[in-house]
């Protein structure tokens, strides 16, 4: 398991086994027992916090990564791989996370110190 993979999980009911993306570094996942992710939907909103995959990119259908949706699960429940993103894929994640934890802002505050 490493950063930028996307693999199985199997949500809690009335959810179902979906896609997610892995966003724990990968120094740090071996000695963890839970690892963060971003879900990936079927519903494509086509807005800043949301990265698109489609065919070309590996994946099945056309979908959305919603880093609006992070969270921290239990590692053991992350299933088999499905594909691993592109370095311009991940470059996205990283503007998408910033977007939707509203890291743009302090960002830029902070260098201008």
């Amino acid at each position: 398991m490493k950063r930028g993979e996307i693999r199985w999980y199997k949500f809690k009911a009335p959810d179902r086994k979906r896609p997610v993306l892995i966003l724990t570094r990968d120094s740090i996942l071996e000695y963890l027992g839970e690892v963060t992710i971003a879900p990936i939907t079927s519903t494509v909103r086509d807005i800043p916090s949301e990265v698109f995959l489609s065919k070309q990119d590996g994946m099945m259908n056309d979908c959305a990564i919603n880093f609006d949706h992070i969270q921290t699960v239990t590692k053991g429940k992350i299933g088999s791989l499905i594909m691993t993103l592109s370095p311009d894929k991940l470059k996205q994640v990283r503007e998408a996370i910033h977007f939707a934890l509203d890291l743009l802002v302090t960002y830029q505050y902070n260098r201008d110190r």
